[in-house]
């Protein structure tokens, strides 16, 4: 399997650190506002991503993150005369709302910042004990990027030229200008951490190199992230682990393209932000999916409402296909006799995915699938209605997270059901031994994930 390497800027050989095992970190909200679909892109991807290395045998730890502090928090928490904590808690809940809609499986951790304070603390301390942090006369720690020589090589600058061509945040207190601070002093009325350096809160970049190493080890097999990113968040986050560990902390960077409204990058300061709940009250999580995947990850995507509802026709097509299947079959589809034709499709899925993970290829081939099946139909051509039935929905659509079926739907209710009714069961017991403390805990706590429990003359009910 190759894939882009930002680092070496070519295709390589995706050799993991441990055979049959991949660890991927990818770069997540700031949790103040809603998720726009700019937000959704990375997740489309690596969600269908991480599916695909599962199908061709890999275990595979998916992480990303959840930044719960940071000047824009504040500045909300300010706005609205919130606490910052309630702020990033409401916002989380949102974005599980999102990821439900989209129809994206949680990755595997979702780390916060706030919970990784003291790691970060003894993170800085251990690179100002190797020289490579300094405190400044204002109470903020920056990285000395100085005296690190690697500087640059993820985004192919020298030193000399982004001291001249890169804005960077400059501070009458750095020694240089590209200069990042890894811990913020708190001014009046700011959210604070006691540290060795005074009250203050961790710099943007630190988090990440912490929670990765922390979670998945000082090296580990790809970081990923929108190609905004690469400078300067992801060049100072190699930078600091580099420095820190003396590993190689990421093996692999890959980086997707952005999107753009009217070939315009997408910004909230432009006022061009579509959020993604929005988008999907008026289309299918599939026609999004569909729309980001039909494009190669590492390009610019333009997105407009047309381009959405061309999008929309071609998916509804398939969808009509797989449902007239199924009503051919009286509601069931059996499954097909046919191998030789499923390990021929297989294999082109497969192959495209292993090439830099082509999946405009395999939208391309779901559409040639969806027309064969058609003409099955109309013929009645029972065994080609079954293979290509399957291969959309079983291989397909379950590899790119497209396509589900209403049993799987059905399935996943059935459980969050089954498990509600477990839990409100035991707060039922609790609640008639007179045990409201707990009771009442078990309730505030589901509230915080978004689950709201009522109390009603009928019975206890949930939402």
């Amino acid at each position: 399997m190759k894939i882009y390497d930002t680092l070496s800027a070519q295709l390589v050989d995706l050799i993991p650190v441990k055979e049959g095992e991949i660890k991927i970190y990818l770069c997540g909200p700031t949790v103040y506002n809603l998720l726009h679909i700019g937000n959704a892109r990375p997740i489309i991807i690596f969600d269908a991503f991480r599916r695909f290395l599962e199908y061709i045998g890999y275990k595979v730890t998916l992480v990303q993150n959840f930044t719960d502090i940071d000047d824009k928090i504040i500045d909300q928490a300010k706005k609205e005369d919130l606490p910052f904590e309630e702020v990033g808690k409401r916002y989380i809940i949102e974005y599980w709302r999102d990821m439900t809609a989209l129809k994206a499986r949680a990755f595997n951790f979702h780390p916060k910042t706030t919970t990784y304070v003291d790691e970060i603390i003894s993170y800085i301390k251990e690179l100002e004990e190797k020289g490579y942090a300094y405190k400044a006369e204002n109470g903020d720690v920056y990285f000395e990027v100085g005296k690190f020589s690697r500087y640059g090589e993820l985004s192919h600058r020298k030193i000399e030229d982004l001291k001249v061509g890169i804005r960077v945040d400059v501070s009458e207190y750095k020694k240089n200008p590209l200069d990042f601070a890894l811990w913020k002093s708190s001014k009046e009325g700011e959210p604070f951490w006691e540290s060795p350096w005074g009250k203050g809160r961790p710099g943007w970049h630190i988090e990440c190199s912490v929670m990765s190493s922390e979670i998945l080890g000082d090296t580990f097999d790809i970081h990923a992230g929108g190609n905004d990113l690469i400078f300067p968040h992801h060049e100072n986050e190699r930078a600091q682990a580099l420095a820190k560990s003396g590993k190689d902390f990421a093996k692999y960077w890959m980086h997707n393209g952005m999107i753009r409204m009217a070939q315009d990058k997408m910004s909230k300061s432009l006022g061009n932000v579509w959020y993604l709940r929005d988008l999907l009250k008026k289309f299918d999580s599939d026609v999004l999916k569909i729309f980001i995947l039909s494009k190669h990850y590492r390009i610019p995507i333009d997105i407009s409402e047309e381009l959405l509802h061309t999008q929309e026709v071609s998916v509804n097509r398939v969808k009509e296909s797989l449902n007239e299947a199924e009503e051919f079959f009286n509601g069931k589809v059996p499954y097909p006799q046919e191998m030789n034709y499923f390990k021929e499709q297989e294999e082109y899925l497969i192959s495209g995915l292993s090439n830099d993970f082509d999946t405009p290829s395999v939208v391309a081939r779901i559409f040639e699938l969806s027309r064969d099946l058609n003409k099955a139909l109309n013929s009645r051509d029972e065994e080609t209605i079954k293979n290509n039935y399957y291969i959309i929905r079983n291989i397909y659509g379950s590899v790119l997270g497209v396509f589900e079926t209403n049993e799987q739907v059905k399935k996943n209710n059935l459980e969050l059901n089954q498990l509600m009714e477990i839990i409100l069961n035991v707060r039922s017991v609790l609640r008639e031994e007179k045990l409201y403390n707990l009771s009442d805990y078990i309730r505030d706590n589901l509230s915080k994930i978004g689950i709201e429990i009522k109390d009603t003359a009928e019975g206890t009910k949930w939402s």
